[in-house]
């Protein structure tokens, strides 16, 4: 509980029962100034591990739901079906890459009134090998292709953020793979929602990457979110009819009306 808004987390696993119990139990000893927990309850999307993921976090005290669908974006659905009555929904991921005790500057601006706030890797420290070339290239084509279409300054499409539930349930998510992540910010922006970028710190994750090792998580990756980037800008783009239109009634203005 912060400041009395029920705060929930979400985090998609795979096969990651080396790591998360490490960011599970990191989430439970989070403590507001009063010295209660902070964190109201932990969600664990299994998705699909071939390891003892689904059991540890259980036993750990996390609700488990299962998908056994491969995707990210999947993974993430799934567990916001599990939501109950909450204020503030925290994505972390499993692999322990980030810091949990920096979560509370991402809910704190949640709090503050922003909708969305974005743990950025780029704003805060990043740890040798933390982040592969590609991951690096990647965000930084994204990012300018959000400043380009979007006019918005963008640096890193970090998975770890917090944001509020009725934005959340808002923005109607849909991405069921890895274009989940700018699918929120992009929508966000596109709402007029109250965006703020927080430095966070990411070190070597535990165990191998399900993206960035392997050539077909990374290429995934790179098309899920350049698809995703022009999914968006075609919808937002007026139609050639309704483009013509807007402009006969500016030039010759209404008739009929």
């Amino acid at each position: 509980m912060y400041i009395k808004q029920r705060v929930s987390v979400i985090i998609p696993a795979l096969n990651e029962e080396k790591a998360i119990p490490h960011v599970i139990k990191d989430l439970q000893a989070l403590r507001n100034s009063n010295k209660q927990k902070l964190i109201d309850e932990i969600i664990v999307c299994d998705n699909g591990s071939t390891d003892h993921t689904y059991e540890v976090a259980k036993q750990l005290g996390a609700k488990v739901v299962y998908e056994p669908l491969a995707g990210y974006g999947r993974a993430c659905l799934k567990a916001m079906s599990a939501l109950k009555q909450t204020d503030i929904v925290l994505f972390i991921d499993a692999d322990h890459a980030f810091n949990a005790q920096q979560s509370l500057a991402l809910i704190q601006a949640i709090d503050q009134g922003y909708d969305l706030a974005i743990g950025s890797r780029t704003l805060g420290n990043m740890a040798p090998g933390a982040l592969t070339g590609p991951q690096i290239f990647g965000n930084r084509l994204a990012s300018y292709l959000i400043k380009l279409i979007w006019r918005k300054e963008v640096s890193d499409l970090g998975p770890f953020r917090a944001i509020k539930y009725s934005a959340l349930k808002a923005l109607n998510m849909q991405n069921l793979t890895f274009g989940w992540t700018i699918e929120m910010q992009i929508k966000a922006l596109q709402k007029n929602m109250q965006v703020i970028e927080t430095p966070v710190d990411v070190r070597c994750r535990i165990g191998v990457s399900k993206i960035s090792g392997t050539i077909k998580g990374s290429v995934g990756a790179g098309i899920g979110i350049l698809s995703m980037i022009g999914k968006l800008w075609w919808q937002q783009k007026p139609s050639t009819t309704e483009h013509h239109e807007k402009i006969d009634k500016q030039q010759y203005g209404c008739i009929n009306d």
